[in-house]
């Protein structure tokens, strides 16, 4: 299935200069969407993570299917202010933006085997944040996984030696 033809782009959205990929017409597409999600799960079955760690928001949506999918737990990455229980926080930077990300500091148990979530891997610093308070939890990374990868921003270089598995990739 070419998944591509499901992702909308948009122009100079949410900024000037950025082309902004649209998975909307993919979610909507049920086929499709069972597709990514079966996909992005694939890679990990025989690891067996404990638990899936989402990112806000996009993130969430995939995560939570992909934690069905591998009957698991899942916890969530926020933008900072949006969890009310005790947090740990790591500031990141975007192609376009600075910002922080927050996870409850009780999600993750020392030793436990986590898959990270994300929609887009774009300059890598959202999930290089996510990395590091997974890290402090005491989380055992399995891997990371996306469904789109905007490889000439050169985000997978931030990850390290981690397992990566980006289900589309585009250069341009």
């Amino acid at each position: 299935m070419n998944l591509k033809e499901k992702i909308r782009e948009i122009p100079d959205w949410p900024e000037k200069g950025v082309n902004f990929k649209d998975i909307t017409p993919l979610l909507q597409d049920k086929e499709a969407f069972v597709y990514a999600v079966d996909k992005m799960a694939e890679p990990y079955i025989k690891s067996k993570p404990d638990l899936i760690v989402g990112i806000d928001a996009r993130g969430f949506i995939l995560s939570a299917a992909i934690a069905y999918k591998l009957n698991t737990g899942l916890a969530l990455i926020r933008k900072k202010g949006k969890l009310p229980f005790k947090t740990l926080s790591e500031d990141y930077s975007l192609e376009y933006a600075v910002n922080t990300i927050e996870m409850h500091e009780d999600s993750i148990s020392p030793g436990q085997k986590v898959l990270i979530v994300d929609d887009v891997l774009a300059t890598g610093g959202t999930m290089e944040a996510t990395l590091k308070i997974i890290e402090r939890c005491g989380g055992y990374i399995v891997g990371v996984s996306f469904l789109i990868e905007l490889g000439f921003l050169g985000g997978r270089k931030k990850l390290g030696d981690y397992s990566v598995n980006s289900l589309l990739t585009y250069e341009k």
